[in-house]
Formats: structure tokens, sequence, C-alpha cells
């Protein structure tokens, strides 16, 4: 049972005679910040009372007089101006957590409302490496579908690969143009992404040589009019002094900007070999263009090099998601739905959605001042195209009720529009969300790059966090007092665990919307809110049961009963009937954090249980028995919620 929400269900109840809303009110139903005075309190009693123009205090007796708790709750006490505090019954706490003692589903569960709901995540570039840019696709979609099944959903989660796009055009020039043989027999992916490098900063050059005298004239227009506000300005005005910082910001922008500009230049023309490769191979980002073009167009000797490349992209890709422990039902990349994009153009034409615009086909959406591109004026299909086909598909082929796009933020604009279009367009629309994140930062604060300036491959950050993981088990092993008690092989499962489960967590454990600070020691420390201290948490109930010779089946189909005879016992049952609570607030509004926070708060209470409440050592067996039985479902619940976040628990550490 959802305790929060089954009173917020009793106060709206309470409410309905008081306002026409009494929902929105019942949701200010919440957890207590200070349990001293209850379990649960409602705020409201004040917000109501000035609607109403209502002594607050009056208005929180009347609604607690009209409330139907004696069920479950002692009665309500009103503090303060109006606060309601509710404290469960102790008999009911106590109820409801022997109930989950035998309940596989630990109190969850299953809708009785399934939804089809797709979740696009992760989502890479096939011929690139994949990267620590990928991360928090991958992480949360992998959340967020493992959540949803588990609530009772249909889930379907899809990888919608960049496997035709133009970083293929980019490949099969270097490939004609650049390649190392030898390289490419050896390994072939690494060859591949070469050549995508070493065409895209060719590219990038002789744009950016083209531009910088334009960008320049801009900086020194910019600076004038900075010059000229700040000569005006009055610092008494607040609306001057905005305008002038934002003039600041913008000369510093392009400042930076420039600054990496000259960079990539000097990097380029300092280099013998590069710069004869530019003068050698001017306009390479149009030659680039014309061969993904020819493949668009079928030319059979770039589709026979796209059949021949793409396999072994691919399983580098797979190979990531297997270290990581993230499947997905289906990876539908671009190049499926390229044969349906002539027919998406046509079909919103002919609904009169789209029209030609200086040459291209554009849908005009209202409130939006750009036009969303479906056809570029030389025929090219764009990333819109695309994904109006792949809603249709999602919609007629799997019947989706929502779909999620886990996307960084930056793309919000387009996500903005393509909704809007298919809203317009697509008979019975499903629900369409962004589920859009922040960036990994370095300690610097800037986007997490390598020594030299790289973005950070995703192999080398797992391969360095399972080194660093194992250095911590070593530690932590030969520190024991009984001396180590894990061979080789264990040690390398527990750092593996230990070592993925530590970034994963770090990713999820933050508000996805917000950008992130990656930082090795946080990640990886064994207290504070880390998966590690979880892990830690779950291997001690295993240390307990196995110091005392006890089996955990056993104990638990046995007829003893969990008592809470201490306010220890009694926080921790009170948090782990609260696990279904964690889990729906998670799918309200696809967060995954609010797990994590709920999991790190559950370990906090047991720790305090732990200290405060001996299991092996209680005062007699009855007692020791209910602390044990606490204790394996304790583990059960921190099990389930790591699984949940796609993290390996392990039996000792």
């Amino acid at each position: 049972m959802n305790i929060l929400s089954h009173l917020r269900s009793r106060f709206a109840d309470a409410l309905a005679s008081l306002t026409d809303d009494p929902e929105t009110f019942a949701t200010m139903v919440r957890a207590a910040q200070d349990t001293r005075f209850g379990d649960f309190q409602a705020n409201c009693a004040m917000p109501l009372a000035k609607q109403l123009d209502k002594n607050p205090r009056e208005l929180a007796a009347e609604i607690t007089a009209k409330l139907d708790l004696v069920d479950l709750c002692d009665e309500p006490k009103i503090a303060g101006p109006g606060f309601i505090n509710i404290r469960l019954r102790e008999d009911r706490l106590t109820e409801l957590v022997n109930s989950l003692v035998s309940d596989d589903r630990l109190g969850v569960g299953e809708t009785t409302d399934p939804l089809t709901i797709v979740v696009d995540y992760s989502a890479p570039n096939v011929a690139k490496p994949m990267h620590v840019g990928h991360l928090r696709s991958s992480v949360i979609g992998d959340a967020l579908c493992r959540v949803l099944r588990f609530l009772g959903h249909k889930v379907i989660g899809d990888n919608h690969i960049g496997d035709w796009g133009t970083q293929f055009g980019m490949i099969i020039y270097g490939y004609k143009n650049f390649r190392d043989d030898t390289a490419l027999q050896q390994d072939a992916v690494s060859e591949l992404a070469r050549l995508y490098r070493l065409v895209s900063q060719l590219s990038s050059y002789q744009a950016t040589k083209a531009g910088l005298s334009q960008k320049a004239k801009q900086l020194e227009e910019k600076q004038q009019e900075r010059d000229t506000a700040e000569a005006n300005a009055d610092p008494k005005d607040k609306k001057s002094r905005k305008a002038l910082g934002k003039l600041k910001s913008e000369c510093a922008e392009l400042q930076a900007a420039m600054k990496a500009d000259r960079k990539l230049i000097t990097d380029v023309e300092a280099s013998p070999d590069l710069y004869s490769l530019v003068e050698a191979h001017p306009n390479i980002a149009e030659q680039a263009r014309r061969e993904t073009a020819k493949l668009h167009a079928g030319d059979d000797e770039n589709v026979a090099l796209w059949n021949e490349f793409l396999p072994a992209c691919l399983a580098a890709i797979d190979r990531m998601y297997e270290r990581l422990n993230i499947t997905f039902d289906e990876a539908l990349g671009e190049s499926f739905y390229q044969p349906m994009l002539g027919d998406v153009v046509d079909d919103l034409q002919s609904r009169g959605l789209a029209s030609e615009s200086e040459g291209a086909i554009c849908v005009f959406n209202e409130g939006h001042a750009a036009p969303f591109i479906v056809r570029k004026s030389d025929g090219a299909f764009m990333y819109a195209t695309t994904d109006l086909a792949t809603i249709r598909y999602r919609v007629e082929e799997w019947q989706a009720d929502r779909l999620l796009y886990v996307v960084d933020s930056r793309q919000g604009s387009h996500f903005e529009q393509l909704f809007a279009t298919a809203e317009r367009w697509v008979e019975n629309p499903p629900q369409l969300r962004h589920v859009k994140f922040g960036t990994v930062l370095g300690e610097d604060k800037r986007p997490f790059k390598t020594r030299s300036g790289d973005t950070v491959g995703l192999e080398s950050l797992i391969d360095e966090a399972i080194s660093r993981a194992r250095t911590i088990v070593d530690e932590n092993d030969e520190g024991k007092p009984n001396g180590p008690e894990l061979d080789e092989v264990s040690r390398a499962d527990v750092a593996e665990a230990v070592g993925i489960g530590g970034i994963k967590y770090a990713d999820l454990h933050h508000n996805r919307e917000s950008d992130y600070v990656f930082s090795w020691d946080k990640m990886l420390a064994k207290t504070g809110d880390t998966a590690t201290y979880i892990q830690y948490a779950y291997a001690r109930v295993g240390g307990i049961f196995r110091r005392g010779g006890f089996d955990r089946e056993a104990v638990r189909t046995s007829s003893k009963k969990i008592q809470l005879k201490h306010p220890a016992e009694r926080a921790l049952a009170l948090q782990l009937c609260r696990f279904v609570e964690a889990l729906e607030a998670v799918v309200y509004d696809d967060r995954p954090n609010l797990l994590t926070q709920y999991l790190f708060e559950t370990a906090n209470a047991f720790a305090t249980f732990f200290e405060q409440c001996p299991v092996l050592k209680a005062e007699d067996d009855d007692i020791r028995d209910s602390r044990l039985l606490l204790c394996d479902l304790t583990a059960r619940v921190l099990a389930k919620g790591l699984e949940l976040l796609g993290i390996r628990t392990c039996e000792r550490m």
C-alpha cells in the first residue's frame, strides 16, 4: 500500500466540501521533515485559508474533523499556524511491515491501468566510440524502463541508433582518401573513428577559418555596443545594469569562442601533415555531404561500404552495453526509417500541415518563430523527418500510449517543435515527453574531458572506475579484523559491481535536469550518498546472518513476526513501507533520483538501527528474530531498488 497516496486520497475527500480543487491541496500532504511531530504533515490549511479568507488554524481543525483516518492513524495533531501532523498507528505499521516479509514484490502492486510505453534512450552514432556524453541517456533510460516494467507497464526500450547520417559520408570520404589498410584490418572501429575525427577536424578548420573574420566583426560591434551602454549606464537603474551585464556576457562568450577557433586553426596549421591535407582537400565538408547523398540515393559502392562498416561498429557499441548491463528491446536505427521519409513529407503536405518556404518543405507551428524543416531545398531529409516517421511507426506498430525521449536539454527546442507537429499530424497521438538532462562536468566545471581535450571515452571511464574500485576492495578486505575473506575472483567481481555501480549511481542521484561534476572520490566513497554505501549496507546484512549461522530463507518463512519496540526499529519499518511510494514518484515525473534518495535514506535508517539495536546479541530470542526479519527485509528492498537502477549487489564486500 502506498501510504502517502492513501493519506492524500483521504485528505481529498475531506477537502471536497471546502474547495473545487481538493486534489491539489491534498498533494500538500508530505513526509514529515521532523519525525518528532509525526510521520506525515499536511500544510494545506494555510494556502486554502488565504483563498477562503479564514483563520488557518481554525480551518485545520475543520479539515481534521472531516478526516477519516481512524483505521490508519492516531488522532491528527494541529501545530503552529495550521500544520496537521499525522502519525501512523503502531498496530497498523506493524501489520504493514510484516505483510512485506512474505511479499516477493515488497508491497509494490502492479498497475491496474497498464500502458504501452516506448523509452527512446542512448542513441549513439555508429562508427564513433561511445563517450561519457552517452552515459546519462543510457543509465537514465535503462532505469526508467526497469521501474516502469516492475510497476506493470508494457515497456519497449528502443535504441534509435544514428546509422545513416552525415557521419557516414565523412567516414566514406575518409575511407576513400585517408585510410590505413593495416590499421583497418587490426581494429576496424578505431580506424573508422580516426577517419571520422580527421575529416571532422579538417572540415571544422575550413569552416572556422572562413568564418573567423565575420566573428571578429561581430565581436567588434558587440564591444562598441557594450562600451556605449557602459558610458550611458545609470548605476541606479536596475534595467540598465541588467542590459549592460548581458552585453558583457555576450562579449565574453564571443571572445571565448574566438579563442577556441584560433586554437583549432593553430593546431592544424602547426601540423605539416594536417595542413597539407587541408590544401589537398578544399571544401572537404561539401565532398563528405556528397558521399552522404550518394549513400542515401543507393550508390552501390557507398551502400557496400556502409554494409561493411556497420556490423563491427554495432558490435563495439554492444560491448559497452554488455559491460554496463544495459539492454534494449529494439534497436531500430535511422536507416530503418529511411524508406518512410518521402511518405511522411507527402502526407504532411496533403494534410495542409507542411508547405514550401524558400525551396524547403516546412511545418509552421504556432508559438514558434522558426519553421520545422522536414525536407531541405536540395531534397535532403532532416532529423525532424526521421523523428516523425519514428513516432508514426511506434503508434501504428506498437500501439504506444506514451513516448519518452531521454535526450539532453540542448535538444529542447527540437522536441517542442516535434511534439507540436506530431500532435497535429498523428491520429490519436500518444503522450510525448522529453526527459531532458544536463551535462557531465569535470572538476573545472566544464564538460568532462581528458587532459588532451578529447571527450572522455566510455570504455576508458569504465576501466578506470573498476580499477579504482579494486583498490578500495583490496584495502577493505585486507583490513578486516579476522583477515581477508575474498578470493581473487570474488575481489574482481566486487570491484566491477562497485565501479560500474558507482558510475551509474553518481549520474542517477542528481536531478536529471542539472549539470553535475564528476568526482572519482565522491563516486566511490563508502560513506555518503553513493552506490558503494548502499551496497555495503546490503552486504552487512549478509554478514549478520553468516556470523549468527542463520539461513535468511528459513528466518523469512518462519512464524516469527517483526516487533517494533525501539524508535530505530519503527523508523526503519516505516521507511521500508514507503518503497512503493518512491517508485511511483519516479515514474510520475521520470526522475530516477527519487529512488536513489529513497535508497540512501533507507541505508541511513538501517545504519541507525544497526547502531542502536543489537541483532545477534538482542536481549531475547524473539527480539533477535524480529530484528533478523527486519534486516532481511531491508536487504531485499535495497537489492531490488539497486536492481531497478541497473546496479548489482554482492553478498560479501
